[in-house]
């Protein structure tokens, strides 16, 4: 009886390890720039945090760092060529893998971040191909081309979304008349359903899966709207107008107390938008133009949205309830925002990297200090991942420590 428990508890075990193993990686973590964290410093030293180990020569990207199988996971371009490059923990490069060409035009380089899920990982270039490769080897198990396959189109400074992985399925938005929003067999490729939307272009958006009792919610940006689709069906329950200049919205929508935040640049602002408990229907609760990120995203914390703009370029603390703004601050340049532990990690375009207190009372820089090495724009987001900061500007990921 001991030894058949005993096998029993090891098969348990077993069991959950190979589904912990099979998580997906998700586009600015699990919940969206608000990293689970605990015990990190409150206050770096002078000169900034320690820095563990830098990784160079990468080449050109705008991407982030991915964690899984103990490794790192990071997309690049070099010589018009993407790569994979998979990184051990201490910063040495164990192989890159090409994935084909990648983006070598306005703004050259990597766009989209790797995803991994187990013992596969996929990769969306700028030109609209998604690959499928053995996460070890690097081995092609399959593609798609979005713009061939399901009707697509590219936009001006090409694709950036970062596929989104949910059990056995991927879900990808071409952008196509017909095929507008897909969802895929994540093993072969394999159209499980796809989606119409409102037959606009794609927007630079990585999708947010919302859970709700009733069903699985997919929200994401097409050029001039937001929609909402059924995660199973493909169905699209609502839409909602969002234009602005460029038709370019790049960051993933906040949700939070059961509700939604959508947000981009180029002139247009920030919505909050009451979610029906279903999910089948927004009606608008309060818009502010000034909460306009470009790119950098948003995070919302304790019922304030923390985040800078684009031509609203404060930093600013927003009441998630009423919009009611708490601060606006110039003390650094707009750029990404993250959360971690009580405290907002705050990277300008300007390569400022600021440490600030999470609190609506006032954007209190606590210690700061410059991205000095790297190439090209400050634009990745920063990851945090066991203790430690990963900064990527362009051919280099900084490693820093923070606990």
């Amino acid at each position: 009886m001991i030894r058949k428990c005993l096998l029993l508890a090891l098969a348990l075990l077993f069991s959950v390890s190979i589904l912990f193993a099979q998580e997906p990686t998700v586009w600015r973590g699990q919940n969206n720039g608000i990293y689970p964290e605990t015990g990190l410093l409150k206050e770096w030293p002078a000169n900034g945090p320690e820095i563990l180990w830098t990784a160079e020569g990468l080449g050109e990207g705008h991407s982030s760092p991915v964690f899984a199988n103990g490794k790192i996971y990071l997309s690049s371009m070099i010589d018009d060529e993407g790569f994979i490059f998979i990184i051990s923990q201490d910063g040495e490069i164990i192989k890159k893998v090409s994935y084909g060409k990648e983006f070598a035009e306005s703004y050259p380089g990597a766009r989209s971040s790797v995803v991994v899920a187990g013992g596969l990982m996929y990769i969306y270039s700028g030109y609209g191909v998604l690959t499928c490769m053995d996460s070890e080897t690097g081995e092609e198990k399959w593609s798609k081309n979005a713009f061939e396959d399901f009707d697509g189109e590219n936009i001006r400074w090409g694709v950036t979304e970062t596929v989104l992985v949910d059990g056995d399925v991927l879900y990808l938005t071409p952008g196509g008349k017909k095929n507008n929003m897909v969802a895929l067999n994540r093993f072969n490729g394999d159209l499980i359903w796809t989606s119409a939307g409102k037959g606009e272009l794609s927007a630079y958006c990585t999708p947010l899966l919302v859970e709700l009792p009733v069903r699985k919610l997919l929200v994401t940006y097409t050029a001039d709207h937001i929609i909402g689709v059924d995660a199973k069906t493909g169905q699209l329950l609502w839409d909602y107008p969002h234009k602005n200049q460029w038709s370019v919205h790049p960051n993933t929508p906040l949700f939070y107390n059961g509700d939604l935040f959508c947000f981009s640049g180029y002139g247009k602002g920030g919505v909050k938008l009451n979610l029906s408990n279903d999910g089948s229907s927004v009606t608008k609760q309060w818009e502010k133009p000034e909460l306009d990120s470009r790119m950098g995203g948003m995070v919302v914390v304790e019922g304030y949205i923390y985040g800078s703009g684009d031509k609203g370029r404060e930093w600013r603390c927003v009441n998630w309830e009423t919009g009611e703004e708490k601060y606006a601050s110039k003390d650094i340049a707009k750029g990404v925002t993250i959360y971690a532990d009580g405290m907002l990690y705050c990277y300008s375009e300007r390569g400022e990297l600021a440490l600030v207190e999470a609190k609506p009372e006032a954007f209190n820089i606590v210690s700061q200090t410059k991205v000095e090495l790297g190439t090209a724009q400050h634009w990745a987001h920063p990851v945090i991942n066991n203790g430690r900061l990963f900064v990527r500007h362009g051919d280099v990921l900084i490693a820093y420590k923070i606990k």
